[in-house]
């Protein structure tokens, strides 16, 4: 991870996109008041949501799987479908 702050960021923003594009480096980007950003290249990010949506997906799993421990399911038989 790289930081640096806004005018030298905004004095080579070029060179700092390329930097998190090609090297897939998060460059945080410091702000007065604590309003930090992060820049990262688009590959990274879309990484980032994939994994966010599998935590959520396993964490859905894995209630599910403790509902029918706890016996907390309804059964039907294909029968009872209409």
């Amino acid at each position: 991870m790289l930081a640096v702050n806004y005018s030298t960021l905004r004095n080579s923003l070029k060179s700092y996109c390329d930097h998190a594009t090609d090297s897939e480096e998060v460059v945080v980007v410091t702000r007065k008041d604590e309003k930090n950003v992060v820049l990262m290249s688009l590959n990274q990010y879309n990484e980032m949501l994939k994994q966010i949506n599998n935590s959520q997906y396993l964490k859905l799993l894995q209630k599910a799987i403790e509902q029918i421990k706890n016996g907390d399911v309804v059964i039907k038989h294909l029968n009872d479908l209409d």
